[in-house]
């Protein structure tokens, strides 16, 4: 099996080669080409630290309360025979509950009426609370290994 001049290892040209018995003069052509790889390295390294700070801070905080506030409103009044007992009921902000008493004379006598208000009511009082604050530290370190990358 003969091989061909193109399949040949490439040699030096040179035009004193000895021609084939046809008297043709073969040149062999020689072609380059270029393997690529790619190869890892590690240039530097980096460590994060991550730290939690706390501190104390006092805050003005909005606290919300209820003040109820009873008022005695006398009334001192007979009802009809024939009227039933008054109920509970509201006016506004105002609860009035109906106090009675029973008198010999077996009526009804309106004794005083409770009036009960409610007031929402905000005050600022200072709180001291606890805050976190985190903060980052990055140290650059040298390199330690070169790898290759496939």
């Amino acid at each position: 099996m003969s091989t061909s001049p193109a399949n040949q290892p490439a040699r030096p040209t040179d035009a004193r080669l000895n021609p084939e018995p046809t008297g043709e003069l073969r040149i062999p052509v020689i072609e380059e080409t270029a393997i690529i790889t790619r190869e890892l390295v590690e240039t530097g390294r980096v460590r994060l630290t991550k730290t939690v700070e706390e501190h104390q801070q006092t805050l003005p905080l909005d606290l919300r309360h209820e003040q109820v506030e009873v008022q005695h409103v006398p009334i001192n009044q007979f009802l009809p025979d024939d009227a039933p007992a008054p109920d509970s009921r509201r006016e506004g902000d105002t609860l009035i509950i109906p106090v009675l008493r029973e008198v010999m004379v077996k009526r009804l006598l309106l004794v005083e009426e409770l009036h009960v208000t409610t007031r929402q009511l905000t005050t600022q009082e200072p709180q001291t609370v606890t805050l976190r604050h985190e903060q980052v530290q990055v140290e650059h370190l040298p390199p330690t290994t070169t790898a290759a990358l496939s």
